[in-house]
């Protein structure tokens, strides 16, 4: 391969010494398709195969010896099915077979009396020590080993592609890593004590011990979390830079509030809303996350912050996900509001014209209103007159690019604040959510109505489906929650069209049967869940289009079908659309259990009900990008950096903090800034 110090990270790997058009589409499969992705292809695992011990003195196990071949042979076995090689090799202190399967090559190429390095395992293989399948090459003097004698890498793979085959076509790139440009600055590398880009990404390749291996791992993972982190930090500083109206805190205005509510807010409730007034109060936007478990009461703090956003002469607009939930919304607070003499707008993309026309009108005026819509409310015919404050409900991110419609469309930016019920891990909100100042509602009220979670093998359905008929009987409802809304050819997973057809004309032909999902009208949509909600409907076989907001208090079953393929977070959402009631609720997970990992997941969930719990746990099993994959910004590219190291965050975090502390340090760094500005938009919704 021929190539300049500046595009060979830019050639495509077919272009590569060893790299056919057959290899280069397997490595495609992998996301692969130039050398500089290659190099960023790191190993998932390594087996140490670094010490070279004489065959008399190993022990079953992972092992490493130097000798020569002694004596080889191929022969077919099973009736010709099977080719099997063998080998004797020797070091002089004793003898050990070796056993390979279907490479008859080897033969060939490993003569008697060539001198060899192997690697592998050694086991029992009927009643004496061998190897199986163990790596072998060469020794030759000056040719640097690929898996053999040293810490050998091994990588994500794909259908006949190989770590072996990775390595071959790894190793040649490894002097051209000279030419790399470290764009970390040298001082946040010096203070941290970091080795540069170049050894690192050859370290994580081709370790020659531990402590190289460990100081690569260290950079790489220092990169990952320093960028994110300083994105947040530059976002945080941007926002804080624009102009907001500044919402006093009237205490006659959340005195009445609370007396129309009928209810105390708790503790924490009356925390949180006061942490949220005294960001109103100040001069520069409010970016704040409210976020507290299913059930806690976010929506009423939210609407206290809201009526002191009125009494002050501005609108409020809660965005939702769904046409579901906001109208569902819209009939839990306009009566509310309607006490406390404010109108309340409803603006969706499913109105009729004239419904929607007359509603953005309704924003245009300067009256005090709470606006509640989807993400219409960012549409281009959407402008508000006077607008204070914007609530997001159950999305994760209001990112960089909604901040300026936003702007756009009010002439200044609002207050913000975002609600979540999935709670976030600590080391998340260290790195990903740094850009928000987090309230946390760390207790449910009193009287929620406890949930029984029992998960069930999918063998024992027809018991599961007797007891959501006892339910039906006494006179409750139930949900059942499908993965797809249409069956899949590629995954064999329940879906809510054909599950509705089955349910309604076979175990539950006497009840009535209801079906959701994203795909129906917003006016057929709005339908079922009046009927559910007024009960003419027993089962509703839904999508996760309910997994956030809906308030059916009837309901006591949550049944979810494969909740194998969902992961902790939204299991929890979902589990929380029942016990709103008076009456006993139950949730049960319908799961392939035969896995290891589906079955430590999903009894988490059965034994606790500590959203902050599972999500912890959610993110050590499954990883970021896996929780959050929900949030539209897609999934976290974290290779190297764990989330759950507290102490590396928060290193990271500091020197951040450090670089930021000089005004001119974007400045001076100009591809640092780059790297922010293509961060940003992990904290964008489009």
């Amino acid at each position: 391969m021929t190539t300049s110090e500046h595009d060979w990270q830019t050639r495509p790997v077919e272009s590569l010494t060893g790299v056919g058009s057959a290899l280069a589409a397997k490595l495609a499969r992998l996301g692969i398709q130039t050398a500089g992705e290659l190099v960023r292809h790191y190993p998932r695992r390594y087996d140490d195969f670094s010490q070279i011990i004489p065959i008399k003195s190993m022990r079953p196990g992972k092992v490493t010896f130097k000798g020569q071949i002694e004596r080889i042979a191929a022969r077919y076995a099973r009736g010709r099915k099977l080719h099997l090689t063998e080998a004797i090799i020797t070091d002089g202190t004793g003898t050990v077979k070796a056993i390979w399967f279907n490479q008859s090559y080897l033969a060939k190429t490993f003569v008697q009396g060539t001198p060899v390095l192997l690697s592998g395992e050694l086991k029992f293989v009927r009643n004496d020590l061998a190897m199986q399948s163990p790596a072998i090459e060469k020794t030759e003097a000056g040719r640097a080993t690929k898996s053999t004698a040293r810490i050998v890498p091994v990588y994500g793979e794909t259908s006949g592609l190989s770590s072996k085959q990775l390595r071959a076509v790894m190793l040649p790139l490894m002097p051209l890593l000279a030419t790399i440009v470290d764009e970390l600055p040298e001082t946040v590398r010096q203070q941290n004590q970091l080795v540069d880009l170049a050894t690192a990404l050859q370290h994580i390749h081709f370790p020659e011990n531990q402590s190289q291996l460990a100081a690569a791992k260290a950079r790489l993972a220092f990169d990952e979390l320093w960028y994110l982190m300083l994105t947040s930090l530059v976002i945080k500083q941007e926002i804080a830079t624009e102009p907001a109206p500044a919402i006093g805190f009237e205490v006659e205005v959340a005195q009445e509030f609370t007396r129309q509510l009928g209810f105390e807010l708790t503790p924490h409730q009356k925390q949180a809303a006061w942490e949220i007034l005294q960001d109103l109060g100040k001069t520069t936007p409010m970016n704040r996350l409210l976020e507290g478990d299913v059930g806690s009461g976010k929506t009423v703090v939210a609407a206290m912050a809201a009526t002191m956003v009125m009494y002050a002469g501005y609108q409020a607009a809660l965005m939702v996900p769904t046409e579901v939930l906001a109208r569902q919304h819209a009939a839990s607070l306009e009566p509310l509001f309607a006490k406390l003499g404010y109108p309340v707008s409803l603006v969706l993309g499913g109105q009729p014209a004239a419904a929607a026309r007359a509603a953005r009108q309704s924003l245009q005026t300067t009256e005090p209103r709470l606006i509640i819509g989807t993400q219409a409310l960012l549409s281009d015919a959407t402008r508000f007159g006077r607008l204070g404050l914007v609530i997001v409900d159950e999305q994760h991110r209001f990112g960089v690019n909604q901040r300026q419609l936003l702007k756009s469309k009010a002439g200044s930016l609002p207050h913000l604040l975002t609600m979540t019920a999935t709670p976030i891990p600590r080391t998340l909100q260290l790195t990903v959510y740094g850009d928000l100042d987090i309230s946390i509602i760390g207790a449910v009220p009193p009287g929620r109505t406890a949930i029984t979670t029992k998960l069930a093998d999918t063998a024992k359905r027809e018991e599961v489906y007797q007891f959501v008929r006892e339910q039906l009987t006494a006179g409750r409802q139930a949900f059942v929650v499908c993965p797809l809304i249409e069956d899949s050819d590629t995954r064999q997973v329940k879906s809510v069209t054909s599950e509705y057809e089955r349910l309604k004309f076979g175990p539950f032909t006497r009840y009535k049967v209801g079906l959701l999902h994203g795909r129906l009208s917003a006016a057929d949509k709005a339908a079922v869940m009046d009927q559910f909600a007024a009960g003419s409907i027993d089962i509703l076989v839904t999508t996760t289009v309910i997994e956030v907001g809906v308030n059916v208090p009837n309901a006591t079953v949550m049944l979810i079908e494969n909740a194998e393929t969902f992961g902790l977070a939204a299991l929890h959402q979902l589990r929380g659309r029942v016990g709103r009631g008076e009456h006993a609720s139950y949730c049960y997970l319908l799961a392939d259990t035969k896995s290891t990992g589906t079955l430590e997941r999903l009894r988490a969930i059965e034994k606790s009900t500590d959203g902050f719990r599972l999500a912890q746990i959610d993110l050590e099993l499954r990883g970021p990008g896996q929780i959050y994959g929900r949030m539209q910004h897609g999934q976290l590219e974290l290779d190297q950096a764990d989330l759950t190291d507290v102490a590396t965050l928060t290193k990271v975090r500091q020197s951040a903090l450090k670089f930021l502390s000089d005004p001119q340090s974007l400045v001076k760094y100009p591809q640092v800034l780059a790297r922010i500005n293509a961060l940003k938009s992990l904290t964008s919704l489009d």
